[in-house]
């Protein structure tokens, strides 16, 4: 059986848990403030992509809403920092579209009422179709799907430059090895008509 002191001591490490995460989040959330500076300064968005601002609002919206009582209780630091986050990300987006060329502009526009249609639909399939176990599950699986693509997503842009630098190596070594060999007669390797 577990005592009293123990519960107590499990409730206030994971307070405290909760409150580094919310700082540490905090501190991510403003991380981008020397890029919109510049983009303030500068009056261009420049060659900067405003998309990972628009994942971040889509994130921060989805885990509000998976931190709220209605969806999973006693995770209200979850649904605290998140919704500042959102309005964080909300306020870089709209200086990016301030700031950004008019196709930009159209295209973020439309993204962020992308976003908001997305979140709306989330949260009316999760009130109106499921039930309370099920809600708490469903915004729980599309929390952790919106944090990996979210964090992953450069992965993807990483990892397709890792392999063909792995295939360029092998190619020009494969051309070192048989540029060097002797051919018989003199002849090319491969001659066309």
């Amino acid at each position: 059986m577990i005592s009293p002191l123990e519960l107590d001591f499990y409730a206030v490490c994971t307070y405290a848990a909760g409150l580094a995460g919310n700082l540490f989040a905090f501190v991510l959330f403003v991380s981008p403030i020397p890029t919109f500076r510049r983009i303030v300064r500068n009056q261009s968005t420049e060659s900067f992509s405003g998309l990972p601002y628009i994942y971040a609002l889509l994130n921060c919206l989805v885990c509000f809403w998976y931190g709220l009582p209605c969806v999973t209780h006693g995770v209200i630091l979850v649904a605290t920092v998140n919704s500042v986050g959102a309005v964080v990300q909300l306020f870089y987006i709209i200086l990016f579209i301030v700031y950004a060329p008019s196709v930009k502009k159209l295209k973020m526009s439309g993204l962020l009422v992308a976003v908001f249609a997305i979140f709306g639909v989330v949260v009316y399939i999760s009130l109106v179709l499921l039930d309370p176990v099920t809600r708490q599950r469903f915004v729980g699986y599309l929390s952790v799907a919106s944090l990996i693509s979210m964090f992953a997503s450069p992965l993807f842009i990483i990892i397709p430059n890792g392999i063909g630098t792995m295939l360029g190596a092998v190619q020009l070594s494969l051309y070192a090895y048989y540029s060097k060999s002797d051919t018989e007669d003199g002849l090319p390797l491969l001659t066309s008509y």
